[in-house]
């Protein structure tokens, strides 16, 4: 339990540093036969301030609680 919380708590730097990703996809517009179009479509995810803040309590109670189980 408590290296999971230590992950949890690299995992929140993480989202702390990069706020998002993003990628690109290839969707088909037109199929004629032998003409076909394709489009790139540029996607991106983000995700909110408050949900690395979250992840970084719930690591940091994973590590409190299991150093409270061993004394």
């Amino acid at each position: 339990m408590r290296s999971f919380g230590f992950m949890l708590i690299v995992v929140d730097i993480a989202m702390l540093i990069w706020r998002g990703f993003s990628f690109t996809t290839e969707k088909e517009v037109v199929d004629l036969g032998p003409l076909k179009i394709n489009q790139k479509q540029k996607q991106s995810v983000n995700w909110p301030l408050y949900a690395g803040g979250l992840v970084l309590v719930a690591g940091v109670v994973m590590v409190v609680a299991d150093r409270r189980k061993k004394i």
